[in-house]
C-alpha cells in the first residue's frame, strides 16, 4: 500500500473532522491504525476538532448534608483519570510486610564451653556454623545431634521447614504483593 495524493487528502480530510486513527483506517482500507498515526506525525498534523458527544443530561452535582459529612472520615484526594483505566495505578497504600521475629541471639543460645571449631567437629556434634567464617571469632553450634542429622533440634528446626509451612508463607507473601 502506498500513500497516494488522493489517500492522503482524504486522511487529512477525516483527521480533521474528528475521526479516530481506527475509523480512518477502516474508511481508507489496506492500512493499520498505526500506519495512519505514523502518516498523521509525518505530515504534522496538529489537533483535530473533538467529535461531538451525544446530549445527554447535566450531571447533578453531589451535595451532603450535615448529618452525612460529619459521620464520615475526610478521605484522601484521588487523582483524576481521563481515558482508559485498565492500568490505573491503584490508590491503596502498599501492603507491609511482617518481619518475623528472629531466633534468640546466638550467644545465648550455645554457651562458650560448647562451642566447636573445625578440628573438634564429630558426627555427632552440631555444624551450625555462626559467625563469619573469616573472622577469628567464628565457631561451630557443637551441641550434641541425633546420629544421621547435622545439626541440633534447635538448628534442624531453623535448616528443615515442613513443604507445607513452606507453601502456606509463599501463599502468604504472593498474596500480600497483589
Amino acid at each position: 500500500m502506498s500513500w497516494t495524493n488522493e489517500r492522503v487528502e482524504l486522511l487529512k480530510k477525516l483527521w480533521t473532522e474528528g475521526h479516530s486513527a481506527s475509523q480512518i483506517a477502516g474508511e481508507l482500507g489496506g492500512v493499520t491504525r498505526n500506519a495512519v498515526i505514523g502518516k498523521v506525525h509525518r505530515l504534522g498534523l496538529s489537533g483535530r476538532a473533538k467529535t461531538p458527544a451525544p446530549a445527554s443530561k447535566p450531571r447533578r452535582s453531589r451535595t451532603t448534608t450535615a448529618s452525612t459529612s460529619s459521620s464520615s472520615r475526610p478521605s484522601a484526594p484521588q487523582p483524576q483519570t481521563q481515558g482508559a483505566t485498565a492500568l490505573k495505578m491503584e490508590t491503596a497504600p502498599a501492603p507491609v510486610a511482617q518481619i518475623k521475629p528472629e531466633a534468640e541471639p546466638i550467644a545465648e543460645l550455645v554457651p562458650i564451653s560448647e562451642r566447636a571449631s573445625i578440628l573438634t567437629l564429630t558426627e555427632r556434634t552440631c555444624k551450625w556454623p555462626i559467625g563469619d567464617p573469616s573472622s577469628d571469632d567464628f565457631y561451630f553450634c557443637g551441641r550434641s545431634s541425633d546420629a544421621g542429622v547435622p545439626y541440633c533440634a534447635h538448628h534442624c528446626k531453623i535448616a528443615y521447614q515442613p513443604v507445607s509451612d513452606r507453601r502456606r508463607d509463599r501463599k502468604t507473601v504472593t498474596a500480600r504483593a497483589s
